[in-house]
């Protein structure tokens, strides 16, 4: 599993010119499964998502993790984070299936929600337009 998890001061998505999904103050976060994702991992990186500390405290220092400041989370799922760029046109065979990786994000977003923040999705296989206003830039990718 690999997710981008991006600061933002806003965020939102829309499939077909309808607006999905919105947040404020919070992560925007791009998510991607492998072939054979363990559900235990899923588990893990929602708990080091909440609690990753890069939201600024009041001296402007990365110190508060989002379940800190009360931020809100957008959810994306992008199977094009696991590409196999080792020739000019990538290839997308190390990522999950669309069925299994589908409900492995309704899971992990079942497991983020846990935290009682605001979560919103973006639509799993469309053809979505997403908007990231990065704060900072921030940008860090969580791997397991």
């Amino acid at each position: 599993m690999k997710i981008v998890v991006q600061r933002v001061i806003r965020g939102k998505v829309s499939v077909a010119r309808k607006l999905i999904g919105e947040i404020k103050v919070g992560f925007v976060i791009l998510v991607g499964f492998k072939t054979g994702e363990s559900q235990k991992n899923l588990v893990s990186m929602a708990q080091k998502l909440v609690n990753l500390r890069i939201m600024p405290d009041k001296a402007g220092k990365m110190n508060l993790s989002v379940l800190d400041t009360g931020g809100e989370i957008l959810l994306i799922p992008q199977f094009t984070l696991y590409a196999d760029t080792s020739s000019r046109r990538p290839g997308f065979t190390p990522a999950e299936k669309p069925l299994i990786a589908s409900k492995l994000f309704d899971q992990f977003v079942s497991e983020v929600k846990k935290s009682g923040l605001k979560v919103e999705t973006g639509k799993f296989g469309a053809d979505m337009l997403v908007e990231i206003f990065n704060d900072g830039p921030v940008t860090i990718i969580l791997e397991n």
